[in-house]
Order: structure tokens, then C-alpha cells, then sequence
């Protein structure tokens, strides 16, 4: 009875669950053919069942209290208006509901609704409307009396049909009548149409009427029609009706109760209609000009070579490429594990149920073809082509490329089948010449191939087309084009030397890891350190055989549980390495987790990148890339190597012609899938989860006192970060003190936290560059966003981005080992506050073990711990630093970057480059060395000062003069730096100084200072250089000035004139009487300042600013600590004051550009831009979503902003677009700066926008630097920006303009149309200006 009384239930699901498809416009002709007979089937045993029986056993089990009545009834009544809703759609056309194939299930005739009850407790007479309802649908068929529902619906089908007559009649009267948009604003009788169909003239271009309700209201795209129409013949009558468009919408949106005035002829109507109609008119003609314009930049904007339509498209369209990558990247590790019948059972599985193959792409079925392709299975790759057919999609070159090498492998093969082969292809529209030049070949495919069509054609050889297409931006045209006087620099090595460094890079990379001396290997080592290590070894030997045990077993599990084939497995990624691999990744982990533990997301991350660099490295190995890699780059050394000719071409130019050179064989770039973010977290917290489980120690081992017992040595707790609970893994504080008091003395680093001991591979595309083997991104991005990339494979050209970081990437650098050694002595010591070197721990203050409940002793123990863990990461982190810098203090390195979302360039390695603290940066200068020349000496002295952060307000003159007045203190820094005089510490930057000190000793006292060669770093830093581009794009005469565009005698300080004007401020109101402006006299400073104005351009919001201020004046000893508050809030504001009254041009382009921001987000699209240079950018701040990733350890709770699906965050966009659009402009000033130092013969790095050079180039480098500002801000950028915005955003009229989103569409049209008018300012002044850079 129990099992009859489920499959009633099941049938009652069933039947709702049929209602449903039914409103979705879901049919059974989108099933597979076995599964309709079965589904029509039960449809048919369903609907033959009696429905009293049915309702009898659902009713016996479900209780029957008032929730369930309740729901019941409120479900009848949904079905009741989804029926409604069915046979409207059915009456206009809109759903192709198939009876045939769909029968809807009616409700039961004998009056209780769908599912009541027969029960006692069962009373439709307490509720009479409800069951009324029921009863009307239940009886729709056979009583002529319709519902409510069905009464509304009809209602709203004639006012539609009415609507419909209407437009037909005014476009009829369009055809007949030439338009003029002057006449439809001045009511006219076109102005009364109805304010949704005006726009609706645009698609008559195409001679197609379409009723209005055959489309909603996001289903129009206008943007579409008007590509099409400028595309065409039809241009001339585009423009026009765009605008006619405009400015009857504009008419037809004025307030309702102007035209009902005039209807009446009211009295008092006169003045205010009239102006209320002169406004409406004026907006209405703004409007059409904007859409003229518009359209005009849509017939530009298509004919363009360099923004390809496809560019822009909704970020919408990748909506299941999670989906798609996991599927991906799955079937590829079981091929690379050699499992070919589980990659093969898998695709099968998801292509043979419809709602998983919507999640198939071409590509993944070319996987299987690959892998059938090397075993020479032709049948195999044809039933693959019929699979895509049945998913409806159209092989592709790689399908093809597939196909052909099979063929090509087996030398019995027919030439006919090649013929057809080749003969489908060019049915389907795809080239024999595209295969060799856009397929990803591995190993021996691209011969094999070949193979195949010199069976048919023997002489045959692929032809490349050329494909050295020119950057179209101007700033660079010249650069690309006009090379006569171009000197590019070369490398102080020969070719030897350059190869056999090569060798030693791959090696590191293909290990995926290396093991350096820590610096604290120089300490002496006591009898306990010794004891601490041989345990600590002991141990790790066991932990290995454990681990690698535990590995094993969990594996042999994995394998046989989950053995659906339809569903994704671990498995797989765990045969991807060896397993000892696997395990060496683990113990590692633990080596390296601080003794405060680390949340188990990020160390699952770490863990689960560090097993996907490895098989990427595999990947390659096994794809035989490595001997062609070696090729090209010995070949490529020839560009840098200083025995070789001059060359002409750039690194990125030379390298794609040698690979064209070589074009046999495996293909370089791309080609690997790369994991989504939330299977490398799986992967990681599985291998945590048997590190947890299985690692022990003994409890006795410090201890032999304590009972013998196996401790585990990794705790999985929880705890709070703000107000969210997280998982955290902990050591026991038994192996924490043995690392601690081992002091071991080498480190284990992953291979790309490594400097590069040979030039990096150049970019050449997104995904080739940088490191030899190790995969790295071009754009790094938030985990698991994927917009960034794929704008980035979109865009056709990249090329002077790509030049730009290839230059910075082919700086070399060396170590300055003096300065090493102070810099480790002091570190062994004792570190120095002061210094900015941490103390070891020993130094950390003690935390209290007293048993109390006094609120005072926890807050005691809770800061110790808190600084303790500070003290533990800063020691960590300088250890890593410092220790890598003396395992390559007698090589020559180089750093390889990359860029964030913005364009802003990074080096690769994390811990050790020249982006890093004062320490960092004093230790490393430049491998090359140039001599001084006539002025090299004086820039050293000047950088000296600027070091010390004296003289700000001195011209370089009175900054030479006081290097001159304390050389004394200069030479005694430099021969007694931790015994003299000291005067270098009081620097504020103190190493940078004391290692210039040591610089500007060497110079004077060699015999020609002139002919001294210097490896030294000078620095020429932007004064407020995101001001500086604010002054620049609103040609802001007072803000230049402040900024140092304006030529000067002596530098402007912008941050003491603001101090100033806030000064001003606070005496006015302490006059006034005002508390806190009186306790703040004597305190305001260019210090307290500084760092809000500093970030007010970077969109600091006065909260952020507040809490700046109230940072400085903690510092300040003698502030009163109980008026900090106040003091901070009142200072905030008027900083902001004083910026408003001095940067007018600067808050009018601020405010548009965050009001854009905000209703572009607010129409549901994120903010992107191109920058000068052509690299596409976008924000990627969405609406927080949260996911789970279920695991047997934890649930891990994520939460995601970047998802594309989700709607953006407004708050975010609008804040953050004025920064980041900032953060843009002054990359691409970098960029070009460091093109043309290269072209130059320059050595140029940068540290955002501070450069640095050698002491003899400063002048050459500051020249280029200004030259290229005025280049970038002769550009229209603002009105570029608005073009770009108007083109992106405001193509796509809302179907009504009646309506709030037509208001806003209009609202926002407007004012992307409406650019910040500009000043005065003549930018040709900023090559006169000393302290633009200084």
C-alpha cells in the first residue's frame, strides 16, 4: 500500500510540475525522442487516472492542517490564472504550445479546486472566493461565464489591438509624409502616439511592421537595427528617423497634465505650459542631436577595424561558462590521466540528457576527437560530428583539424575521404589555410595534418596571411611606423650566456619549486636548534609515509564511489601528478602555516594552484612544447645579446616572427584550460581534509614527562572575521614551537616567486608571456572572475600594452650586496622599529596564562595575541624577502609583469621586486651600468634630498646647495653607517638614502665623477599626479598651477596650500567661537593633510578620509586623545572645502563621471571604457552572491561579487569609475613614457607614477615623460569616453516612453552627451614645467 500511496504523489508532483512547463514554454519537442513516448506516456496514464483516487491518497499523505489547506488553495488559484495566462498566449501567438505532444491536465470537475480535500476538516464554505476561482477554471471549458482573470486579460488584448491599429496608421502616414523633427515637437497630431511607439519608426528601415506584442520590452534591440540600416543603403533615412524618434519621444514624455490642459483651453495654463512646453522642446531638440549623433558614431564605429562589433557584446552571453570550463577542464584530466573510457562515458552522459548538452560547446567534443585522433579511430571522430549535429552545433577548424589528422595517420587512408573532408569544410565556410594558423596543435598534429592534404594536393604548403596589423591609436602610430632614430637598447651578456641562463630558468620552472639558505641560517646555532631540526626531520619523514598511505587509500575510495557518469569527480584530478607529488605539495603547506593558523579557503587555494602549475607544467612536457621553446628562445637571444647586429623590431615583433619561422610542430601559446575558482578550492580542502586527519605527533615529544599519546598536528576550528564564522586550520603549539626553536635553515618557494634568471618570454597575445613554463595572466583579476579575459581575447589589438610591459619585464637587475649585509645583520640581530626591520619573536610580548574572568586580562590577552601575529607575519615576510634577495645576490635577475584590471602594471614575483618597502627597493639597482656624465652627479645629490623629505618647497637649485652644505654627513653615512653619525636615519625613506649616500661617496672620490658608472635607480616622482590628469582634462588653470603643470620657480606643494586654506578655515571659526577649531590651533599640518588629499582624487569617500585624519593625529604626542573624534570630522570636511574651491574643474569631471557611472549601473550594465592605448577595461562589482562548496570537512560559504549574472553594485560602480577611469589614464602616460625611453636606448622601470632611470638619462626621460603627457591630453579623451558610453549603453531604446526606464534611457543620454566644459589651460606649458616630475 505504502509504495502505491508514493507513486500516487509522484503523479500529483507530476501534474503540477506539467502546468509549470506549460507557463515556461517548455514542450516535450525539447526532449530526446525516447524520453517523449515515455513522458507522453505517463502524461496519458495520468490524466486516465481517476482523479478521486488520486486526490484521496494525496490527501492521506499529507496531514491536513490549516498551512496545508492554505497552500492547497492558494495553488489552485495559481493554476487557475497560469491557465488564463496559457490561453491568452496561445490567442496572440506568442507560445507554440504543441497538443500533440503537451496534454494540460484539467481540473476536476466536482467543485473542491485542484487539490482540496474530502476530509471533514475540509470547508470551501469558510472561504468562498477561493474555491470559486478553483471551480471557474476547473469548469473553464464548459461554462461560458469567464473568470475574472480571463475578463482582465481580454480587457488588455483589445487595448493592445487599439494600440496596434494606431501605429500601423501613423507609420502608414510616415511613408507618405517626409518627417521633420521640428514639426512632431510642436503638437502636431504625430505628438499624441502613443509614447510607446514612437521609437518604433527605426525598425521600418527594414520594411517590417512588428506588432507590439510579439516582442517585450527587452527584446528589442535597437542598437541592432541601427547597425544593420547604417550597413545597408539606407543611412540617409536612418538619421532622420532616429532623430524624429527622439524628439517625438521627447514631446510624448511632458507631463500628462499640460495636454490635458489644453484639451480643456484652461485660462491658467498660459505662462506655465508655455514654459513647461518651451523646456520639453529644448530637451526634446538636445535629444535628437544626441541621436544623431549617435547613429552617425554607429556607422563610424562598424566600419572600424579596430573595435570589432563583437567587442561589446552583454557580458550575459558567457552566463554557463562556469559550467562549460568545469566540463572542460574535467575531460581534459582524464585524457592527461590516460582514463580515455571515463572522459568518454562522461561527454556521452551529458550529451544524451537536453538540459546538460545546452552546456556543450563545440569545443568540448573536440577533445574526444583529439584523443580519438591520435589512436587513428576515423569512426570514433564521425560519431562525434553526428553528436554535434543532434546539439544542434556546427564543427569548427579544431573538429576538422581533428578529422584531417586522423586521416593523416593512417597511410591507407583514401584520398576521397580527405576530398569530403575538405569539401565540408568549405561548405561550412572555414579555410584549409585557417587550420595552421589559429589551431592550438600539440606534439606531432600540425605534420600529420599536413600529411593529409598533401595526400590530395602534394605540393601543398599553408599560407599565413600577414597579420602585422598597426596599432590605430595615434599616440603610437608614429612610434610604430616612423623607427629611423630608434636605438633599442641590448642586454651586457652575449648570446652563450643568455642560452645557458635559459637552461638554468627552465630547470627551476620545470621543478615547479626550489629550496634556498634562509638568512637566518648566518645565526649561530645552538645545541637545542640542532636537537629541534633532526626531530622536526624525523617527523616530516613519517608524515610523507602517512600521507602518502592516507592518498592512496582516499583515492582507491574516490574511484568507486560517485559512479554516475554524468556527475564530476575528484578523482581525476587527483591522478594528475604522481602521488608523492601530491604529498611534497602537502608538507610544504604545513611548513609553511603561521603559528596563528590560516583560513581554510586560502589555504585550500594555495593548495589546489600549486597541484594545477604543476600539471600545467606536465601539460606542456607532454605536448612536447619544451624543445621548441628552447629553439625559438635561443633564436630570440640574438635580439638582446650584445655580439649580435642591431635589430629594427621589438621583442614582441621578433618573437612572432620566429614562431612563424618555426611554425612546425607544437604551438606555443594558449591551449590550456585554466580551473574554475571553485574546483580548485574543492581540490584543496580535500587534500587539507586528509592532512587534518592523518598527521600526528607524539604528545611526549618536548615533554617526556606528559603522557605518550598521538596528537593530531592540525586543528580544523572556527572562528569570527567581523561577523561571519570561517573555518580556520591551526598547528598545535607543540609544532609551532619546534619551528620556531629549530630555526630551520632552508626555505621552499613555489618557482614563480622567484626573480627570473634569464629575460622573460615576451607577451605576444593574452595568454603567452612572461615565464618560461608557469602559467601566468596577463590581467590578474579577483578569483573566478572571467570578464576581464574574455575582453581581452576580444580585443584585436593590444600590441602597444603588450610592447609596454615587455620593455618594464627586460629591465636587469642585480643586488646592492653592501647594503645586503647591514640590512641582514641588523635583521639577526634584534631588527629595528625604526628601520622598518621586524624583531624575531622572541621579542613578541608574552601572553598572560593567569586563570581570570576580568574583562582587563582578556583584553590583555587578546591584543598579545594580536600582536604577536602581527610580529610573526612582518618578521615572515622580510625573512622571505631577504633571503631571496641574498640567494641571488651574485646573479643578474629579471622581474616579468603583468597588469591589474585598470592597466596598472606589476611585477610578477610577490614578495622580492622594486615595487616592494624601502628596504626592498635599496637593495636592488640596475645590472647595467651607465657613467654619470656632466650632470649625473647633481641628479644623485637631488635624489638624495628628495629621499630625506626635506626641501619640498625648494627649487632643484636650493635642493643641490643643501647637498652640497651636509656632504660631510653624506660621506661619514657612508663609511660609518650603523657607527657614526646616523644621520641617514632620520630620512624618510632611510635605506634608499643611506644606499644613495654610499652612490654619491663612490663618485666623488673616483678620479671623474663624470666617468663614474653608476648602477643606481633615480627617481623622478608625479606631483599628485591623479590631480595632475584632473587639471589636464578640465584645463584647469588654478589647478594646474597647484599641481606643478604651470611652469614655477619653485615647486607648488598642493598639500600645503591645502593645509593653508584649511588653516584659514579653522582660525575663521575659532573666532567665531567654534570648541574644536580653537583646541585644533597648532596642529594642522602638511602631514595631517597629505594623505586625504593625496586619495580624495582615488574617490576616498569622508568616512575613509576621516579615519586618515584621525590616524595622523594619534601620531601627534601632544594632541589631546579625547578631541580626536571631533577634530577628524571637522578637518575632514574641510579638506574637502578647500579641495571644492581650489579644483573646480576637478568636481564638475568627478561628479559626471560618477553620476554616469551610477545610471549606467542602474540600468542594469556594468562600466567599461577603452583607454587611449585601446585596452578595454570593466569594474567587475556585482551584487554579493553567496555559493557553497560542500565538502566533507566544512561547508565553505562564499561570496561572490564579480558574478556577471548578478546586477551590478551601484554603490560600488559609481565610487569607484572616477579612480579607476584616473588609475587608466595615468598607466597609459606610463606606458608611453616607457615605449619611448625604449626607442630611446633608455633603462626605464616604474613604480606607478614614480620613474626611475640612471643618473645620466634623467633629463632624456623627464623630456619623453612630458612630451608624452601632452600627447595623451591633446587626445579628446572625455568626449571619446562619452562616444564609447553613448555607443555601449544607450543604442537600445526601452519599448514604452512612458515608462521609468524610458525616463532614465533619456536621463542618462542626456548626460553622457552633456561633457564638463574645460578652462583655458594651455598644456604645451607643461614642457617648461621643472616640477611636473621632479
Amino acid at each position: 500500500m505504502s509504495l502505491l500511496r508514493v507513486c500516487a504523489f509522484a503523479k500529483c508532483l507530476n501534474r503540477r510540475s506539467l502546468f509549470e512547463k506549460c507557463a515556461f514554454r517548455v514542450s516535450f519537442a525539447d526532449c530526446c525522442q525516447p524520453c517523449v513516448s515515455r513522458r507522453s506516456g505517463a502524461v496519458r496514464r495520468i490524466s486516465e487516472t481517476p482523479f478521486h483516487l488520486q486526490r484521496s491518497n494525496f490527501s492521506f499523505v499529507i496531514p491536513k492542517i490549516e498551512d496545508g489547506k492554505k497552500r492547497v488553495l492558494e495553488q489552485s488559484h495559481l493554476l487557475d490564472v497560469l491557465e488564463a495566462r496559457i490561453h491568452q498566449l496561445k490567442a496572440d501567438g506568442v507560445l507554440d504550445v504543441q497538443h500533440a505532444k503537451v496534454q494540460f491536465v484539467k481540473a476536476c470537475s466536482s467543485g473542491g479546486g485542484v487539490f482540496s480535500g474530502k476530509g471533514p476538516k475540509s470547508k470551501p464554505q469558510e472561504r468562498p472566493d477561493i474555491p470559486k476561482s478553483g471551480q471557474t477554471a476547473a469548469k473553464g471549458a464548459s461554462t461560458s461565464q469567464p473568470s475574472r482573470w480571463m475578463k482582465k486579460l481580454t480587457d488588455e488584448k483589445k487595448k493592445k489591438l487599439k494600440k496596434q491599429q494606431h501605429l500601423q496608421q501613423t507609420i502608414q502616414k510616415k511613408k507618405n509624409v517626409k518627417e521633420k523633427p521640428s514639426a512632431k515637437s510642436k503638437g502636431s497630431k504625430g505628438s499624441s502616439m502613443l509614447p510607446g511607439t514612437a521609437h518604433k519608426t527605426i525598425s521600418t528601415t527594414a520594411k517590417k511592421t512588428v506588432p507590439l506584442n510579439k516582442k517585450s520590452k527587452g527584446d528589442i534591440k535597437v542598437s541592432e537595427e541601427i547597425c544593420a540600416a547604417v550597413s545597408s543603403t539606407v543611412t540617409s533615412t536612418a538619421v532622420p528617423a532616429v532623430a524624429a524618434a527622439a524628439a517625438a519621444a521627447g514631446t510624448a514624455a511632458m507631463p500628462h497634465k499640460v495636454s490635458k490642459g489644453r484639451r480643456k483651453n484652461s485660462k491658467s495654463q498660459a505662462p506655465d505650459a508655455e514654459g513647461q512646453k518651451a523646456d520639453a522642446l529644448e530637451e526634446a531638440k538636445e535629444l535628437a542631436e544626441v541621436e544623431r549623433r549617435l547613429s552617425q558614431q554607429v556607422s563610424q564605429w562598424t566600419s572600424s577595424q579596430c573595435t570589432s562589433e563583437h567587442l561589446w557584446e552583454d557580458s550575459e552571453a558567457a552566463a554557463c561558462g562556469d559550467i562549460q570550463l568545469s566540463i572542460r577542464s574535467y575531460l581534459e584530466a582524464c585524457v592527461f590521466a590516460g582514463d580515455i573510457e571515463r572522459a568518454h562515458r562522461f561527454l556521452l552522459s551529458q550529451h544524451r540528457v537536453r538540459s546538460r548538452r545546452k552546456h556543450l560547446n563545440t569545443d568540448i567534443y573536440n577533445i574526444m576527437m583529439r584523443v580519438w585522433a591520435k589512436k587513428g579511430t576515423l569512426s570514433q571522430i564521425g560519431r562525434m560530428f553526428i553528436l554535434l549535429e543532434e546539439s544542434s552545433l556546427k564543427p569548427n577548424l579544431a573538429s576538422y583539424c581533428a578529422a584531417l589528422e586522423c586521416m593523416g595517420r593512417d597511410p591507407k587512408c583514401s584520398p576521397k575521404r580527405v576530398t569530403r573532408c575538405l569539401s565540408q569544410m568549405e561548405e561550412d565556410g572555414l579555410c584549409v589555410d585557417d587550420l595552421f594558423s589559429q589551431c592550438m596543435f600539440q606534439q606531432d598534429e600540425r605534420d600529420m595534418v599536413l600529411n593529409a592534404m598533401r595526400a590530395v594536393q602534394p605540393d601543398y604548403q599553408p599560407k599565413f596571411s600577414a597579420t602585422a596589423s598597426q596599432c590605430t591609436s595615434p599616440l603610437v602610430q608614429d612610434f610604430y611606423t616612423q623607427r629611423a632614430d630608434h636605438r633599442y637598447p641590448k642586454l651586457d651578456f652575449t648570446r652563450e650566456e643568455l642560452q645557458e641562463r635559459f637552461k638554468q630558468q627552465l630547470n627551476m620552472e620545470q621543478a615547479c619549486n626550489i629550496t634556498i639558505d634562509s638568512v637566518e641560517a648566518a645565526k649561530h646555532v645552538t645545541e637545542n636548534m640542532v636537537k629541534m631540526r633532526e626531530l622536526l626531520a624525523d617527523q616530516r619523514a613519517q608524515w610523507q609515509k602517512i600521507l602518502l598511505q592516507a592518498l592512496r587509500e582516499s583515492k582507491m575510495i574516490l574511484a568507486k564511489t560517485n559512479t554516475n557518469d554524468y556527475r564530476l569527480n575528484l578523482y581525476p584530478y587527483l591522478c594528475l601528478l604522481k602521488d608523492s607529488e601530491y604529498v611534497d605539495i602537502m608538507i610544504q603547506s604545513v611548513a609553511n602555516l603561521p603559528p596563528s593558523g590560516e583560513s581554510l579557503r586560502i589555504l585550500a587555494r594555495d593548495l589546489g594552484n600549486r597541484v594545477f602549475t604543476k600539471y600545467s607544467v606536465r601539460q606542456k612536457h607532454q605536448n612536447q612544447t619544451l624543445e621548441k621553446l628552447a629553439s625559438i628562445y635561443y633564436a630570440y637571444t640574438d635580439l638582446l645579446a650584445k655580439d649580435t647586429k642591431e635589430y629594427d623590431v621589438l621583442p614582441r615583433e621578433q618573437w612572432c616572427k620566429l614562431e612563424m619561422e618555426q611554425s612546425s610542430g607544437p604551438v606555443l601559446q594558449g591551449g590550456e584550460t585554466s580551473w574554475p575558482y571553485m574546483l580548485t578550492l574543492e581540490l584543496g580542502t580535500y587534500m587539507v581534509d586528509i592532512m587534518v586527519k592523518n598527521l600526528k605527533i607524539n604528545s611526549d615529544i618536548l615533554n617526556p614527562a606528559y603522557d605518550r599519546k598521538l596528537i593530531p598536528i592540525l586543528y580544523h576550528m572556527y572562528t569570527f572575521r567581523s561577523t561571519r564564522q570561517i573555518g580556520f586550520i591551526k598547528p598545535h603549539p607543540i609544532l609551532s614551537q619546534m619551528q620556531q626553536d629549530a630555526m630551520e635553515t632552508k626555505l621552499t618557494f613555489d618557482s614563480y616567486v622567484m626573480p627570473m634568471l634569464c629575460p622573460p618570454v615576451p607577451w605576444t597575445s593574452v595568454k603567452f608571456g612572461a615565464y618560461l613554463l608557469t602559467p601566468t595572466k596577463l590581467m590578474r583579476t579577483v578569483d573566478g572572475a572571467t570578464q576581464h579575459t574574455a575582453l581581452l581575447e576580444k580585443c584585436q589589438n593590444l600590441d602597444a600594452v603588450l610592447d609596454s610591459l615587455n620593455q618594464l619585464g627586460n629591465c636587469a637587475w642585480r643586488i646592492n650586496k653592501p647594503l645586503l649585509d647591514i640590512i641582514i645583520s641588523i635583521f639577526n640581530d634584534r631588527g629595528s622599529d625604526k628601520l622598518d626591520i621586524p624583531p624575531p619573536l622572541s621579542e613578541a610580548p608574552k601572553i598572560p596564562h593567569l586563570n581570570s574572568h576580568d574583562p582587563a586580562y582578556k583584553r590583555e590577552v587578546i591584543n598579545a595575541k594580536k600582536k604577536c601575529s602581527e610580529m610573526h607575519s612582518l618578521r615572515m615576510d622580510a625573512l622571505y624577502k631577504l633571503s631571496i634577495a641574498n640567494h641571488v645576490r651574485d646573479e643578474i635577475f629579471w622581474f616579468p609583469h603583468n597588469m591589474d584590471f585598470r592597466g596598472r602594471t606589476y611585477p610578477c614575483p610577490p614578495y622580492f621586486n622594486h615595487l616592494g618597502s624601502d628596504v626592498t627597493r635599496a637593495i636592488l639597482v640596475f645590472a647595467e651600468g651607465k657613467p654619470l656624465g656632466p650632470k649625473g652627479l647633481d641628479w644623485l645629490k637631488i635624489h638624495l634630498v628628495n629621499l630625506t623629505g626635506l626641501k619640498k618647497r625648494s627649487s632643484l637649485e636650493g635642493r643641490l646647495e643643501y647637498a652640497d652644505s651636509i656632504m660631510e654627513d653624506i660621506l661619514d653615512s657612508a663609511d660609518n653607517p650603523l657607527n657614526g653619525k646616523k644621520w641617514w636615519m632620520n630620512a624618510d625613506e632611510p635605506w634608499q638614502a643611506l644606499a644613495c649616500c654610499m652612490e654619491i661617496a663612490n663618485a666623488v672620490r673616483s678620479p671623474d665623477p663624470t666617468q663614474f658608472i653608476s648602477h643606481f635607480p633615480v627617481h623622478q616622482d608625479g606631483s599628485c599626479n591623479g590631480l595632475q590628469h584632473y587639471a589636464a582634462l578640465g584645463r584647469d588653470v588654478i589647478g594646474a598651477t597647484s599641481v606643478n603643470l604651470m611652469p614655477c620657480e619653485v615647486p607648488q606643494d598642493v598639500y600645503s596650500g591645502v593645509a593653508q586654506q584649511v588653516e584659514e578655515f579653522r582660525a575663521r571659526d575659532a573666532k567665531s567661537g567654534l570648541k574644536i577649531a580653537q583646541v585644533l590651533e597648532g596642529f594642522i599640518s602638511r602631514k595631517v593633510v597629505k594623505q586625504t588629499v593625496m586619495t580624495v582624487v582615488y574617490g576616498v569617500t569622508r568616512y575613509g578620509g576621516r579615519l586618515q585624519i584621525e590616524k595622523r593625529l594619534k601620531e601627534i604626542d601632544d594632541f589631546p586623545k579625547d578631541h580626536v573624534w571631533d577634530a577628524s570630522h571637522y578637518l575632514v570636511r574641510m579638506v574637502f572645502s578647500g579641495l571644492k574651491e581650489m579644483f573646480t574643474g576637478t568636481r564638475e569631471i568627478q561628479d559626471w563621471l560618477t553620476e554616469s557611472a551610477r545610471l549606467i549601473s542602474k540600468s542594469g550594465h556594468t562600466v567599461e571604457w577603452v583607454t587611449p592605448l585601446g585596452l578595454p577595461i570593466i569594474q567587475p562589482y556585482h551584487r554579493t552572491r553567496n555559493q557553497v562548496l560542500k565538502s566533507t570537512m566544512q561547508h565553505i560559504s562564499l561570496q561572490i561579487r564579480h558574478d556577471i549574472k548578478e546586477r551590478p553594485d551601484t554603490v560600488k560602480q559609481k565610487n569607484a569609475f572616477p579612480p579607476n577611469f584616473i588609475h587608466s589614464l595615468d598607466s597609459t602616460h606610463m606606458m608611453l613614457t616607457a615605449l619611448h625611453c625604449y626607442s630611446a636606448g633608455l633603462t626605464f622601470v616604474s613604480v606607478h607614477d614614480c620613474f626611475w632611470t640612471h643618473a645620466l638619462t634623467v633629463d632624456t626621460m623627464n623630456k619623453v615623460c612630458r612630451e608624452q603627457f601632452i600627447a595623451l591630453h591633446n587626445q579628446p579623451i572625455l568626449q571619446d569616453l562619452s562616444n564609447f558610453l553613448l555607443l555601449k549603453y544607450c543604442t537600445r531604446l526601452p519599448t514604452e516612453a512612458k515608462n521609468k526606464k524610458y525616463q532614465e534611457y533619456r536621463r542618462l543620454m542626456l548626460l553622457l552627451a552633456k561633457v564638463p566644459q574645460t578652462g583655458d589651460f594651455d598644456l604645451q606649458q607643461v614642457k617648461e614645467s621643472t616640477y611636473f616630475f621632479s
